[in-house]
């Protein structure tokens, strides 16, 4: 690696990023013959940091810049060169060592860079760059891949009206950078804020997307192979936790947007009679659809986590998750006056009775009715949830299931009886009296708003 650094010290910028790209396209083509997954060492990371990232090897030296052209330059040799190298492990290896954080002051260039390269393959639909960049979000901590995430939207969302257009049309292109790229602005956009809930176009094209076709939140858990225990800190296999948290959180969260002014130091108590009064029409349409979706994806898991034999050992909803979904919900609803958003957090706690029950039922969510109702005690009372949470009552007739598991779940999940029950973790809180439901009558559903 010397050899070749000595040479490209001589080399102009733009010439020794290229000429770097295709010694290491050599390196790694080579590697590839004797390991089907080569170790990336040291001395190929630090050539794509000095030569690409204009970062000096010296501590001394001061950064080199490229000027805007130069960097366009630049994003079109990288992009051509995955268009054009045929091996998809090759570029699979050269996209990783090009931008796996490294921990190092490299890393703010490495991103950037990168968010420019997508950009640019999204706009001229280099369809390897893309999947390179699907692979790159399934396995890099979650922080950077809301980093990314955040410089597409601004992109096509904020800096361009209408280009999101651009953007919308990748979903033929790539499904799979689609359904990484739901995972991660779901992520970014968590409506914990009035900053952080999602522009109206981005969340139209991915209703769009997820309506038209919804097993496209489930290509990566598809055609991932499932480890046991899921790494911490990188994004889930699917976007359902995000969407859930979407749907469940919108009705709040638009009406803590638009929360009335103080009157005399006090939120006026008119009540409202319009159910979606927190935001506009078009907006409430769009999260009923998304949340019709949700369900309908919900409802399909069971057949796909028999096939991959993982029903009711793998929850793609972890208990965990619904935790925080829970506490931020009741913190809205105490926040917001009751008597002026009643119908928004009636909206809010249907809509989490209905996918907390679907994917209990499909096997999605492994928890048992206890963890549930303590779980849900402290929220305002909902018809709806309180059917879900108290039953239906009717002994399982699998032994192996620890009692009060859902029914439905056929084998005991990985791991569980591990950890201590959840409701260990709150044993102040009241839970509601149980209800006794007759066996074999259907539990209905209230209508979807």
């Amino acid at each position: 690696m010397s050899d070749i650094r000595h040479s490209l010290l001589r080399r102009d910028a733009l010439s020794a990023a290229k000429e770097v790209l295709y010694h290491l396209d050599i390196y790694f083509s080579s590697q590839l013959q004797s390991a089907p997954l080569p170790i990336v060492d040291k001395g190929p990371v630090e050539l794509l940091e000095e030569f690409v990232f204009q970062v000096p090897k010296e501590r001394s030296a001061q950064p080199k810049r490229l000027n805007s052209l130069q960097e366009l330059q630049l994003l079109e040799i990288m992009c051509n060169y995955f268009q054009e190298q045929t091996k998809d492990s090759v570029r699979q290896i050269i996209f990783s060592s090009l931008f796996s954080p490294q921990g190092n002051k490299a890393d703010d260039s490495r991103m950037s860079l990168l968010g420019k390269l997508v950009s640019m393959a999204v706009a001229v639909c280099r369809i390897p760059v893309l999947e390179c960049a699907a692979s790159w979000l399934q396995r890099t901590p979650v922080v950077y891949c809301v980093r990314l995430a955040k410089a597409l939207v601004d992109d096509y969302c904020c800096l361009v009206p209408g280009s999101i257009q651009t953007l919308k049309q990748i979903f033929s292109a790539s499904p799979r950078f689609c359904c990484q790229f739901i995972t991660s602005v779901t992520a970014l956009y968590d409506l914990s804020s009035d900053d952080l809930i999602p522009p109206t176009d981005l969340l139209e094209m991915i209703v769009t997307w997820i309506f038209e076709d919804p097993r496209l939140i489930l290509i990566t858990f598809l055609n991932t192979p499932i480890a046991a225990n899921l790494p911490i800190g990188f994004l889930e296999l699917t976007p359902l936790v995000g969407l859930i948290r979407w749907c469940v959180k919108a009705p709040l969260a638009y009406k803590r947007k638009k929360k009335p002014p103080l009157s005399n130091g006090h939120v006026s108590n008119k009540v409202t009679k319009d159910p979606g009064v927190g935001m506009d029409r078009d907006s409430h349409l769009l999260y009923s659809k998304l949340h019709l979706s949700v369900l309908q994806v919900l409802m399909t898991l069971q057949l796909h986590l028999t096939e991959k034999n993982l029903y009711g050992r793998l929850g793609l909803i972890l208990f965990d998750h619904m935790v925080p979904l829970v506490e931020e919900i009741n913190r809205l609803a105490d926040e917001l006056n009751p008597l002026n958003a009643s119908q928004e957090i009636e909206l809010s706690l249907d809509r989490l009775a209905q996918a907390l029950q679907v994917a209990m039922a499909s096997g999605a969510l492994l928890c048992t009715r206890d963890d549930l109702r303590t779980l849900c005690s402290r929220l305002p009372h909902n018809n709806l949830l309180q059917l879900v949470i108290s039953g239906p009552v009717q002994q399982s007739p699998h032994a192996a299931l620890p009692p009060g598991f859902y029914p439905h779940i056929h084998t005991p999940p990985l791991g569980y009886g591990a950890v201590p029950a959840h409701p260990a973790a709150h044993p102040a809180l009241p839970t509601h009296p149980g209800h006794t439901f007759i066996s074999g009558v259907t539990f209905p559903f209230r209508p979807i708003r």
